[in-house]
Formats: structure tokens, C-alpha cells, sequence
């Protein structure tokens, strides 16, 4: 399964704007399955964090998402996003 993280030097210097955008397309991706396997979990880890940054289009892809979510994939979702937070 296909992982992108974000390790780059230039990466704080990104607008919250521009991150969240970013963020929003990292989930589009792994919600269709655009150049990787679909992963909701991943998906919603994505658009979680696009939300905490201000992404109103994130947060309500991520409440479409979850619907379909088992609760075990929506806690580890919670749980990726907020590590990814703490970490970045």
C-alpha cells in the first residue's frame, strides 16, 4: 500500500492554506485510488488533518467518508491523524 508522508525542508514554510489544500488532494487520492490502492483510513487521516488546518471541503469529505468506515478503521484514522500531528 502506497504511503506519503511528508519529510520535506520546505515543508513549514508552506501557507495553512496551501498545506490544507495539500492535504485535501493526499486525501482525494487515497479515497479514489488515484495512483495508489483506495485506503478510507488513510483518506480520512488526510482530510482530518486538511480540516485542523481550515479546510471546510476536508471536513466534509472526511463526515462522507466515515459513514462507510468500520469504527476500528475511524479510531485508527483518529489515531494516524493526531500521531501525524504530534510528529509534524
Amino acid at each position: 500500500m502506497a504511503r506519503f508522508e511528508m519529510h520535506e525542508a520546505g515543508f513549514g514554510a508552506l501557507g495553512t492554506t496551501a498545506q490544507a489544500d495539500m492535504f485535501v488532494e493526499l486525501g482525494m487520492m487515497y479515497a479514489t485510488g488515484r495512483d495508489c490502492e483506495a485506503d478510507l483510513v488513510c483518506a480520512h487521516k488526510w482530510f482530518n488533518i486538511a480540516a485542523i488546518k481550515g479546510s471546510a471541503r476536508a471536513a466534509q469529505l472526511r463526515s462522507e467518508i466515515s459513514v462507510g468506515m468500520s469504527k476500528t478503521d475511524l479510531a485508527r484514522a483518529l489515531r494516524e491523524a493526531r500521531e501525524w500531528m504530534t510528529m509534524h
